[in-house]
């Protein structure tokens, strides 16, 4: 009775394609429909035999919503498949994955995230409240005393195979991660506190770690590695006063790697970033109903509501700056490095008790967020992408976070290429300059990214790789070039003859910005390869 109460309430909760799904399929029908494609993989009551090591570069295999059509649309609009989307989050729905896409909540979870895991598992409770380099009342925790390996050994395996409740899978699929990557990581910190090198991770994840991750991993379709929005950041803050929205002074961390300060600031910023994210999806999703049908009022508007929203992240995104300082993001660093291409894990890392071969994960990194890759999409850019190892480091790094947001992503993609946004856009001279104002604001965040990795990273260490593996001086150039050469490209392009005195005077001004700002990059990335050379290993 419950699962059947439930699935309806699922069907009412769905918007596809921006238009109500409930008001054209019976409830019962789309919800069992929409678990099928939204409930990525099962939440299996069967342990996994643990045969075949996962992809690092694979995501799971679910495909989205191919049983929903929107009425009402074109014959060549259906050719790409609707995609579900949740317009009420149904926070008290403990049967399907914490996170989805949604009008409301966008890239966040359904319902914010458990802070405490229930009682029988305190074991585990217990160990990462002792595992921060700071605890919170100033005392050395496990980390800072290098005793944190050796505390591991008494953590009893748990059985998560039988577990169902989605928020206590998500819950643990966090503190997992937070475990592992403190277990392999704790030799590498306690070196670049000594000698400003970090030398080898722990090469061997015990198996009471290794196999309850993987579990849990499996029943929430992600890698049995730390993630951006599954666990490090999304899954991590903790409202003050419940009643209060999520804004900077409302928000605390559940974990942390160093305790300090500024890991706070580091996190709490991305998520306080996300907050807009249901509003993106909401203006992504009217922007591509627009171009579909050819309302070019419509687009118009919906494209600078996307611009309005972008430009909303972008300022919340600018308060890094203060809330997390520069000289002390190397103090928690170490803990969010994966173990591909990363020289501290040469083989990778074995997964005791699960496979016999060594596994290689990318580490935790902004660049796992979902609002720039969507605007992407949205606008083209990924399509423009150059063919190179670097872009095939995008699209891995594209495979790490929820598998509702890959595949909405891909959705994104496939629905704006499919429209061609950036042509609809073209043919209109006014429409181009705000199509173009859109991809500024993507080069606004790209070129923060750019900034922060100048300033929090390069300025400190010489280390040459970034902690998704990514080379650090070349790969968000590449994305960030991509970007500027189709701001100069579409503004050499447009009528200014037909353009308003307001968007004459902004496409000069964009267009100008662009030109000037691809000189500086080159010779930036330039210089930088001279300190920085080898930066072809992807």
């Amino acid at each position: 009775m419950r699962s059947t109460t439930a699935a309806t309430a699922l069907g009412r909760s769905l918007l596809v394609s921006g238009r109500l799904a409930a008001a054209r399929q019976a409830p019962a029908a789309l919800a069992a429909s929409a678990r099928l494609h939204l409930q990525t993989q099962a939440f299996s009551t069967s342990s996994s035999s643990l045969s075949s090591p996962p992809s690092s570069s694979s995501t799971s295999s679910a495909t989205a919503s191919r049983n929903f059509h929107s009425s009402g649309t074109t014959n060549q609009a259906r050719e790409v498949q609707d995609f579900p989307i949740l317009y009420d989050p149904v926070p008290n729905n403990h049967t399907i994955p914490s996170f989805m896409v949604g009008t409301e909540n966008g890239f966040l979870p359904r319902q914010d995230p458990l802070e405490r895991l229930p009682e029988e598992y305190k074991e585990l409770e217990e160990l990462l409240q002792k595992m921060s380099l700071t605890l919170p009342d100033g005392s050395p925790g496990l980390l800072a005393q290098g005793k944190f390996g050796d505390a591991c050994k008494s953590l009893p395996q748990y059985d998560l195979s039988k577990v169902t409740d989605s928020e206590v899978i998500s819950a643990l699929y966090r503190d997992y991660t937070f475990l592992a990557s403190s277990y392999l990581l704790e030799p590498c910190d306690i070196n670049y506190r000594k000698t400003g090198e970090y030398g080898l991770g722990r090469q061997v994840l015990p198996q009471n770690i290794a196999v309850p991750l993987v579990q849990v991993a499996e029943k929430i379709g992600a890698k049995p590695f730390m993630e951006y929005a599954l666990s490090y950041a999304l899954y991590n803050y903790r409202r003050v006063d419940k009643s209060k929205g999520l804004v900077w002074g409302n928000l605390e961390l559940i974990r942390a790697f160093s305790g300090d300060p500024s890991e706070k600031g580091f996190i709490i910023s991305h998520v306080t970033m996300v907050s807009h994210s249901g509003q993106l999806v909401a203006n992504t999703l009217k922007t591509l109903e627009a171009a579909t049908v050819h309302d070019r009022a419509r687009f118009d508007q919906s494209l600078k509501n996307v611009v309005e929203t972008y430009e909303a992240i972008n300022r919340e995104m600018d308060t890094m700056w203060e809330r997390s300082l520069p000289s002390d993001y190397l103090k928690f660093r170490t803990f969010i490095m994966g173990t591909k291409n990363q020289p501290m894990f040469p083989n990778g890392v074995i997964y005791e008790g699960c496979w016999e071969e060594p596994v290689f994960f990318r580490g935790e990194s902004g660049a796992n967020d979902s609002m720039v890759p969507m605007g992407d999409n949205l606008l083209q850019l990924t399509e423009n992408m150059p063919t190179n190892p670097l872009t095939a480091v995008l699209r891995d790094f594209r495979t790490y976070r929820p598998s509702n947001h890959a595949q909405f992503l891909e959705w994104v993609e496939k629905r704006a290429r499919q429209v061609n946004v950036r042509r609809f856009a073209e043919q209109d001279p006014n429409s181009a300059v705000i199509y173009l104002a859109a991809v500024d604001q993507i080069r606004n965040f790209r070129n923060r990214h750019w900034s922060f990795t100048k300033e929090y990273i390069i300025k400190y260490t010489s280390h040459p790789v970034a902690t998704g593996g990514s080379p650090i001086v070349t790969w968000l150039p590449n994305q960030l070039a991509t970007v500027l050469r189709t701001m100069e490209q579409v503004g050499a392009n447009v009528d200014r003859s037909r353009l308003t005195p307001e968007n004459k005077d902004l496409a000069d001004l964009l267009y100008k910005r662009a030109s000037a700002q691809s000189r500086v990059l080159e010779r930036e990335v330039a210089e930088l390869g001279k300190r920085f050379p080898d930066q072809d290993r992807t």
